[in-house]
């Protein structure tokens, strides 16, 4: 039963503590057996990042990887095998990092689609004044030296004040339709106290999607007339909405689609494939299930069997299930979410979505079967021995679309052919 696992069994699975992962009705099997063609080595062993959280490339022909550090730099390495961290932007003064308070800081990074023509990037972070304020700017690279920012050239396109410090969100990414992708946690605390995911008034809990290229209403960017709520109803912002925390927001280079991993609360950890419009649950659900402050904790009498189901009288037909869940119990407690693998260097990894546990370090390819919508793998990645389960904060891919992973230590891993 390694290889095959059908949903009849997945809830008897999970009490017997085998790591089975509820399935969406519908699936028949999952292969998880271990990618055993595929091993994690130390990827530029003498460079070591504060606290990477996100990576980039330019898409300009230079090779070069960008790394986000939380404290509030941009850095790159100059090729597969740079041997030095280079500053691209160094703007810490101004972002707000504590450990104590540490979904704060610089979290998010994205090189506009021209970027070689216009020189234009754009950064996600917590400022330091006013408190709890997110800020999406954009900054143009020096006139004088293509390795460097111009820290001057900043452009706030918005600030949003957050009502705690956590789940703060913070990927940015350009879609295939050239629009700047926002994620955005529900605020903070536990429970979502606000009620935001459920709210498309409010910018926090959604997905944003805006123009970069023009300006509307006042605002340093325009809506895409097609946003869900363009027209009225909701923040025009808003591509979709319902997430509690997204950690690992990324487009497939070969479909186009767009894989958002959203942290959970005490039980499920999830991953979805967004659409325009959706809904995606939080806090009426968590993964597959029903969420209620009342059951927001696995506890006596609430057993697995029970979480697998359902509840018919939640009467919100119109929300979209994630793509793949797992269980607090069984393989990790905070997702971090990565990439599709499209590069050339590791075969057996092709098409598979890259992503891990913060919490247990574990790490799997997910492969998705998008015309029968329906995982068909969710294979285990042996994590590097010297370093048994490093906590994984980033996950990313360089312009071949080689994968990279970083820790909270520092360390840098890559996927490599065994």
């Amino acid at each position: 039963m390694s290889c095959r696992v059908v949903r009849d069994v997945v809830a008897w699975g999970l009490m017997l503590g085998l790591g089975l992962v509820a399935l969406p009705v519908g699936a028949q099997e999952v292969n998880q057996t271990p990618l055993g063609e595929v091993e994690l080595v130390r990827a530029f062993p003498k460079v070591k990042p504060r606290r990477p959280v996100a990576f980039a490339h330019a898409g300009d022909g230079s090779g070069r990887l960008f790394i986000v550090s939380e404290y509030g730099q941009v850095q790159f390495l100059a090729g597969p095998d740079a041997t030095e961290l280079v500053t691209f932007l160094d703007i810490e003064p101004q972002v707000d990092y504590e450990d104590k308070e540490n979904e704060e800081g610089l979290l998010g990074l994205a090189f506009h689609p021209k970027y070689k023509e216009n020189g234009q990037f754009f950064v996600y972070y917590t400022a330091k004044e006013p408190p709890h304020t997110s800020v999406v700017s954009r900054f143009t690279v020096s006139k004088d030296d293509p390795n460097k920012a111009d820290p001057k050239s900043e452009e706030v396109l918005f600030k949003l004040k957050q009502p705690f410090w956590n789940h703060n969100g913070g990927n940015l990414a350009f879609g295939p339709d050239g629009y700047l992708y926002i994620g955005l946690g529900d605020g903070g605390s536990a429970n979502d106290p606000q009620g935001n995911g459920q709210n498309p008034k409010t910018l926090l809990g959604s997905i944003l999607r805006i123009d970069v290229d023009k300006k509307g209403d006042g605002k340093p960017y325009a809506i895409p007339a097609d946003n869900p709520f363009a027209k009225g109803g909701g923040a025009p912002e808003i591509f979709a909405y319902g997430f509690r925390n997204p950690w690992g927001m990324s487009f497939d280079r070969k479909t186009g689609a767009l894989w958002v991993a959203d942290v959970g609360q005490n039980i499920w950890e999830e991953i979805d494939i967004v659409t325009k419009g959706g809904n995606y649950g939080w806090n009426t659900r968590e993964g597959f299930h029903t969420f209620s402050v009342a059951n927001a904790k696995p506890g006596p009498g609430r057993t697995p069997a029970e979480q697998n189901k359902l509840d018919p009288k939640d009467g919100q037909e119109d929300l979209i299930d994630p793509i793949w869940e797992y269980h607090h119990d069984t393989d990790g407690k905070s997702i971090t979410g990565g990439d599709v693998y499209r590069g050339k260097g590791v075969p057996a990894l092709e098409g598979h979505y890259v992503y891990a546990d913060y919490v247990t370090g574990k790490i799997w390819g997910l492969k998705y079967d998008a015309e029968a919508k329906q995982v068909v793998a969710n294979r285990p990645i042996a994590g590097p021995t010297a370093f048994p389960n490093p906590p994984i904060m980033a996950i990313g891919s360089d312009e071949r679309g080689e994968i990279y992973l970083g820790d909270s230590f520092g360390n840098l891993w890559t996927a490599r052919a065994k």
